[in-house]
């Protein structure tokens, strides 16, 4: 296959690629042969995977035909070819966090999120780009180099998870994974014009995982539309013991109808988040979009939680986090880890028990607000990211219009704000700004119940399919 019938094929949705494969009208080898071409095409350019397995990939995919053709059951993933973010174990293939100091490191063992996946059918093509250990919302480190956004490579894709965001929006892989601390399954979802879903804590277990309670970071699916996050969740989430927090529902109700009617339902809209500078340019597409939720029958209100304190709150519980898990390494490795990432763990240090107390009592708060906020309204709407995409060269964004950044991770408290309230949050393609460039959406649901919140994004990306048209426009 090649030419403008390999573009298509392989841009087409997860489902419906499953579909073909069961019916016969496709098989695992010819589409992973299709991904496989788009990866040596378009992967030298972008660099969305940082490790590419072709010849395995084609033996797994010839596995599963076989497998189809002597009439075994098949998984719901059955001949789909993905990618893991880099900092999920690959059994046997190299996963390096980005960083120098795990540049040659090959696990004994996968992940769960990747042990599930390859369980339920699917073909592993290879792994996808992070900034050093998932620090940052700009794909970047010293051993690969930069992941550039699909349409305009002069620019970044987002991040963290922002390899697998371009290699699933460029026709390298059907689905990819990711994780999310502070937005890094929403922003990249929002640069490159895909769905991309944060759950809340404990719907996808997380095994292994030297911070087992902690309570920031996430793992999720990303999609080209929201029935292949619906797809990619029903096999990911479910319960597991070795993650003490892991949620005890099956996961299978993800894989049912999404259609569903909002009419009536109430709409929470807040543009900036409690004050937040945002772009003109997002904003503008963002109040397009909240409006044209009315279109569903929905009422559309501003409304919001109060966020007073939870930036400095996600800060010093994200510092904490990072010293628990990588302040080991500042003792013999420090000469090898980025200045930023440097600069986080030793943040930790800086704050008092009273700080710790505080921050802890304004996640509290803020849940409770969220709670209270969506038993009046039925979601809440924000930005994804405060800018548009901007040069692969910049580390993080310094200034949003007058108000300077503190950090390399202030420009995305339109994500980490949202993480601190514990409550699924997803990614959806909104517009585009004058220049083409892709815009999000960010939808909050209520606690732990993401199945509402996938029906009402799909009602969402239905209503919104005129506004996104340009998504096909491959501008590389």
């Amino acid at each position: 296959m090649t030419g403008t019938l390999d573009l298509e094929l392989t841009e087409r949705s997860a489902c419906d690629l499953a579909t073909e494969i069961r019916s016969g009208h496709l098989s695992a080898r010819e589409l992973t042969s299709a991904c496989l071409q788009r990866v040596e095409r378009l992967n030298p350019t972008l660099n969305a995977l940082v490790t590419v397995d072709a010849e395995g990939a084609l033996d797994r995919a010839a596995c599963a035909d076989e497998r189809q053709a002597r009439g075994e059951t098949l998984g719901p993933l059955h001949g789909l070819p993905v990618a893991h973010k880099d900092s999920f174990l690959t059994k046997g293939m190299r996963t390096t966090w980005g960083s120098r100091v795990f540049a040659d490191h090959v696990p004994d063992q996968d992940s769960l999120i990747v042990a599930r996946q390859a369980e339920a059918g699917s073909i592993l093509l290879g792994k996808t780009n992070l900034p050093e250990f998932g620090a940052g919302s700009q794909t970047f480190n010293e051993v690969f180099g930069a992941t550039r956004n699909p349409f305009a490579p002069e620019l970044t894709c987002g991040g963290s998870s922002g390899g697998s965001a371009v290699a699933l929006a460029t026709g390298m892989v059907a689905l990819a994974d990711g994780t999310d601390m502070g937005g890094s399954l929403r922003n990249p979802a929002s640069f490159c014009n895909l769905v991309g879903l944060r759950p809340s804590m404990g719907r996808v277990p997380n095994w292994p995982n030297t911070n087992s309670f902690g309570q920031l970071t996430v793992a999720g699916p990303l999609g080209r539309c929201v029935a292949d996050v619906a797809l990619l969740l029903s096999v990911i989430a479910g319960p597991d013991r070795r993650d003490p927090l892991s949620v005890d529902a099956p996961a299978s109700v993800f894989r049912g109808r999404l259609e569903a009617d909002f009419k009536g339902a109430r709409i929470a809209y807040s543009p900036d988040l409690g004050g937040l500078p945002v772009a003109r340019e997002v904003r503008t597409v963002i109040d397009q979009g909240a409006l044209r939720m009315a279109d569903l029958g929905c009422s559309v209100e501003q409304a919001e939680p109060d966020f007073a304190g939870a930036a400095q709150a996600f800060q010093v519980l994200r510092a904490l986090t990072y010293a628990t898990g990588y302040a080991h390494l500042l003792k013999d490795r420090r000469h090898l880890l980025k200045e930023d990432l440097v600069w986080n763990i030793e943040l930790a240090q800086r704050f008092s028990v009273q700080d710790v107390i505080a921050a802890e009592a304004v996640r509290a708060r803020l849940f409770r607000d969220t709670q209270a906020l969506l038993e009046r309204y039925d979601f809440l709407v924000a930005p994804v990211s405060q800018v548009l995409p901007f040069p692969v060269e910049r580390p993080f964004v310094e200034r949003i219009g007058e108000r300077p950044m503190g950090n390399y991770i202030e420009w995305m408290n339109s994500c980490s704000l949202i993480t601190l309230t514990g409550h699924p949050a997803i990614s959806l393609p909104c517009g585009f700004s004058d220049d083409g460039l892709p815009v999000g959406i960010q939808v909050i649901g209520r606690y732990r119940d993401e199945l509402t919140l996938l029906k009402f994004a799909q009602a969402f990306e239905t209503l919104n399919a005129p506004q996104i048209a340009r998504s096909r426009v491959r501008r590389w």
